[in-house]
């Protein structure tokens, strides 16, 4: 957050996405405790050096974060980013923790448990809800112009848009405030991870475009496909 309020020096990374002094130094910051915390665990993140997948493909576990997701938000001044932390098993989050450091907000899941949000020192059991009179469409910022996604929404009716940074919208839908967050940009395993473990442990789902649960960790790439994530009761 000191960060945030600061003018910082911004570079762009080979897949032209902004990198910045708070994504790095979030980076060191949680890749170092979770080696001290799980030594001998594998740690992936996006700001990682690039790890060949022969390497990748051998790990039966490892640690999957975005240490500041929503870099872009982040830069604009607003507060819809957060980090991301996933714990990855046999190529599926089995734990998820996501932290809004403008607001203090943990939102997290524990194996084989319902997702948790903690503010204040209290726990509250996050569940999904079903849309009162029309639906709740949360996408990002900059996803508007995307020409799938507009297609997808001119095939729907009944629905409201709110605009949402970062992977707080699986949080929101997690919550029951949103209902609906469909995808067809750009995105990678670090931005999702987290957020499928948490909105499944509150009752929702996220499935790619053929229905399939998202899988990690088994290609070259770190890309994930286009997917829907739905509050689905």
């Amino acid at each position: 957050m000191t960060l945030h309020r600061e003018k910082l020096d911004i570079t762009v990374k080979s897949d032209n996405t902004p990198l910045t002094l708070a994504d790095e130094t979030a980076h060191r910051l949680i890749s170092e405790e979770l080696e001290r915390l799980t030594p001998g665990i594998p740690v992936l993140s996006e700001e990682s050096q690039e790890i060949p997948f022969e390497i990748r493909k051998k790990w039966d576990e490892y640690w999957l974060i975005d240490p500041l997701d929503g870099t872009r938000d982040f830069l604009d001044g607003n507060y819809d980013f957060c980090i991301n932390i996933a714990y990855v098993k046999n190529n599926y989050p089995v734990f998820g923790l996501i932290y809004a450091p403008f607001s203090k907000v943990h939102y997290y899941r524990i194996p084989g448990e319902a997702s948790i949000k903690l503010l204040d020192s209290v726990c509250y059991q996050l569940k999904t809800s079903k849309p009162k009179h029309w639906q709740h469409v949360v996408i990002g910022h900059y996803s508007s112009t995307n020409k799938q996604l507009q297609k997808h929404l001119n095939d729907k009716s009944n629905f409201e848009l709110f605009l949402l940074g970062s992977a707080l919208k699986f949080c929101t839908i997690a919550e029951g405030k949103h209902h609906y967050y469909p995808k067809f940009g750009p995105c990678s395993e670090w931005d999702t991870a987290a957020g499928v473990c948490i909105l499944e442990g509150a009752g929702g789902s996220v499935k790619d475009l053929d229905g399939k649960p998202l899988c990690y960790n088994t290609k070259e790439n770190s890309i994930s496909p286009p997917f829907l994530a739905s509050a689905q009761l």
